[in-house]
């Protein structure tokens, strides 16, 4: 994939919770550390995961580097919010001179950080933040499970549209209260209009960073998937989806994968055996289904990939990307 993507730089990986994400976003970010890349690891999932494979307190801590070049930051969505309501109390008591905030001013507020939305919005804006600062080679996210991934994705152009709006209705305010102004022989205040600055300040953002992530040159959305049936179906549901925001999917990642040649091993248990055979037509299926988006396939690994050296492999395996499709269509054999 590196090699026909020259102008890579954010790697997101997408998929339903459990089936690899976080594994495969910390397995690449390491590899590509080795290769002398400053990379950055994101995890916008609300679980600790990164933490776990690292085996580093990670969590809400800022970005911190594991190894040479590799960077990792957990965020901690509910602090993010918190913080970013206190700043917006703090901007209206600047903005309109005042020392206590409205109560019906307060009730907004305190409903808005109710919304389900708002979590999102507060991992999107980190997301926009370490982007907009440049300091890495490359991008690594891991995305929250798919229905919320596929919500966070569309949330660009969710708040673009919304800031549009609100954007419009405080332009039309202000001419309206600088002709009063006017008409009334005053000047009209400079703090005034600082809400229109702030709003022109976040709409640029998001439209930046969404022209980013929308820009199949810079930008690649990785599907981790297993060979079962309903990982099978949500893999085509997101390509879909992803269509439909006007996005396109980059890869196709298949995990735990038992190796065929356990069938010929007297000393392998019987139950492992099994899983292979069940594997079968289901690999055989995504062969059909996602041939040219296929880009690795991770065997099981005998135990959870924890630390450098457990997802080194899995990071080469990512890396290397050179798959034979003649030897998937010989896994998913008859």
């Amino acid at each position: 994939m590196f090699d026909k993507m020259p102008d890579l730089r954010i790697v997101i990986f997408a998929g339903k919770g459990g089936l690899g994400k976080t594994t495969s976003s910390a397995s690449l970010s390491y590899k590509l550390s080795t290769l002398g890349k400053r990379v950055l690891c994101f995890s916008t999932d609300p679980q600790a995961s990164l933490s776990d494979i690292f085996e580093r307190n990670l969590f809400g801590k800022g970005e911190i580097e594991i190894t040479r070049n590799l960077y990792v930051l957990e965020i901690d969505a509910d602090k993010k919010i918190h913080e970013y309501v206190e700043s917006i109390r703090r901007k209206i008591k600047d903005m309109y001179k005042i020392d206590e905030i409205p109560r019906e001013v307060e009730d907004y507020i305190e409903s808005a950080v109710a919304e389900p939305a708002m979590y999102e919005s507060a991992v999107y804006d980190a997301m926009v933040d370490v982007v907009a600062e440049g300091r890495y080679d490359y991008y690594i996210f891991d995305m929250p499970p798919f229905g919320h991934g596929i919500r966070m994705v569309a949330m660009a152009d969710i708040l673009s549209r919304w800031i549009d709006k609100i954007f419009e209705a405080r332009r039309e305010a202000l001419e309206l209260e600088a002709a009063a102004a006017r008409l009334k022989g005053e000047k009209l205040l400079e703090y005034e209009d600082q809400m229109m600055k702030e709003l022109e300040y976040v709409r640029d953002r998001i439209l930046s960073f969404s022209r980013l992530i929308s820009d199949d040159k810079r930008t690649a959305f990785i599907m981790v998937l297993i060979p079962e049936r309903m990982a099978i179906l949500d893999t085509e549901k997101a390509i879909e989806m992803f269509k439909e925001l006007g996005l396109r999917m980059r890869g196709v990642v298949i995990n735990q994968v038992y190796p065929p040649w356990l069938l010929d091993d007297p000393r392998a248990p019987d139950y492992l055996k099994k899983r292979i055979v069940t594997q079968k037509p289901y690999i055989r299926e995504i062969v059909e289904r996602f041939r040219d988006l296929i880009v690795a396939v991770i065997p099981m690994q005998s135990r959870e990939p924890k630390g450098l050296e457990a997802i080194k492999f899995i990071g080469d395996e990512l890396w290397n990307s050179s798959i034979d499709i003649s030897v998937l269509e010989a896994l998913g054999g008859r």
